[in-house]
């Protein structure tokens, strides 16, 4: 059985605390992740400055924020598949 990672190659940040996202098999789409903010470390998203500030993280190949927040890629990919 293969396993194939998940991997973001593409984000840009959208109101009300949505990103579009790309996967590197072309697979992508609108996340909503409005339902993860001020909780724990996601307090830092109250600033909409900050969530606008997500990138794609070179070494993990998922969204991140700072140097403290990701996400994993395989739920981010769930989601855009409704699942």
């Amino acid at each position: 059985m293969d396993f194939k990672r998940a991997r973001v190659t593409a984000c840009k940040p959208l109101p009300r605390y949505r990103v579009w996202i790309c996967f590197d098999d072309g697979l992508e789409g609108e996340v909503d992740l409005s339902n993860l903010v001020g909780k724990g470390v996601f307090e830092a998203w109250d600033s909409v400055e900050f969530f606008n500030q997500v990138r794609v993280d070179s070494k993990s190949d998922t969204l991140a924020w700072g140097d403290d927040i990701d996400l994993d890629p395989y739920v981010l990919r769930n989601k855009l598949q409704g699942k």
